[in-house]
């Protein structure tokens, strides 16, 4: 195979440019991550730090740094003497995954309507106006990054610096699960269903029926997914 033939990295395409000086750990981490987040770098794929920076042009310096940080993540696992994989994720992590976000998404939901933040529900409703409008397209893709944004406007407005950490973390992880859940025949409808009830009791101004209704949100997610896994 002559070099012209060889197939690229996957993570040569996830670092736009050349890292500006000071920074070239930051951008390295970034570009893994997006691609296993991605799903480019497919779990229990090897991250060799050698062909990782001769792809990106850099040393392995920032490179170990970034498979570091990553495994700090979960998204990355170092091997006892073989080097870093990207991490599984098995049945058993799906499923936690999805109890502690209902659990932590209904809190976040409760703690932006007991705050109440100004711009939040017009905020919402603008997002979910262009979910709406894509349900019926099929789109699947440009509903996810709309869905990623509701959610995270959310948990912003709650103002708990740990729990927006621990929903990023888990954001990223929900990533991972490829197909979004509104790939799935009617959930982009239903899901939106369920954002518009959690919008309106944050709006009303009450803590219990947004807890309750970000949690239901949750579930159903949880349990279209895992019939759809189990193949029903």
């Amino acid at each position: 195979m002559s070099v012209e033939d060889k197939p690229l990295h996957p993570v040569r395409g996830y670092l736009r440019s050349k890292p500006s000086r000071g920074r070239t750990t930051e951008a390295v981490t970034d570009a893994l991550r997006e691609a296993i987040l991605d799903g480019a770098l497919a779990p229990s794929t090897w991250l060799r730090e050698d062909e990782i920076a001769a792809t990106l042009d850099v040393s392995r310096t920032p490179v170990r740094e970034a498979l570091r940080r990553l495994a700090d993540e979960g998204l990355a696992h170092k091997t006892a003497h073989h080097g870093t994989v990207v991490s599984p994720m098995s049945m058993e992590d799906i499923l936690a995954l999805y109890v502690i976000r209902e659990n932590l998404e209904g809190l976040a939901a409760r703690l932006a309507a007991t705050r109440g933040e100004p711009g939040l529900v017009p905020a919402l409703r603008k997002v979910q106006a262009r979910m709406e409008a894509l349900a019926d397209t099929g789109d699947a893709a440009a509903l996810s990054r709309h869905n990623i944004t509701f959610h995270r406007l959310i948990r912003e407005a709650a103002g708990n610096l740990y729990l927006e950490r621990f929903l990023g973390q888990a954001e990223q992880a929900v990533r991972r699960l490829a197909p979004t859940t509104f790939a799935f025949p009617g959930r982009a409808v239903t899901g939106c269903a369920e954002h518009a009830e959690i919008i309106e009791a944050i709006a009303a101004g009450d803590p219990d029926a947004a807890e309750e209704a970000g949690k239901r949100h949750m579930r159903n997610a949880r349990e279209i997914r895992f019939s759809k896994m189990m193949g029903a």
